[in-house]
């Protein structure tokens, strides 16, 4: 099974890469862009087809490894 783990900044922390982008596209003339923020990712290959076996374990990979949960809110797609 494909699991997706969308990992980013919770509102309110300073996103320092999102801001750069933000105004590197604000002088490319994008000047429709209110906000950018940056996040990641992580796609992972798992050997089972249990759902919700699936979900408990990946969420237990973010609690301890994939997300810094101090500062980051992350999202499982299955």
């Amino acid at each position: 099974m494909i699991v997706e783990v969308k990992v980013r900044l919770r509102s309110g922390i300073l996103d320092p890469q999102g801001k750069a982008i933000h105004h590197a596209l604000l002088s490319l003339g994008h000047n429709s862009v209110s906000d950018v923020s940056v996040g990641k990712i992580i796609t992972l290959n798992i050997n089972s087809d249990d759902k919700e076996k699936v979900r408990q374990e990946v969420t237990e990979m973010c609690e301890s490894l994939l997300a810094n949960v101090v500062i980051e809110d992350y999202e499982i797609l299955l």
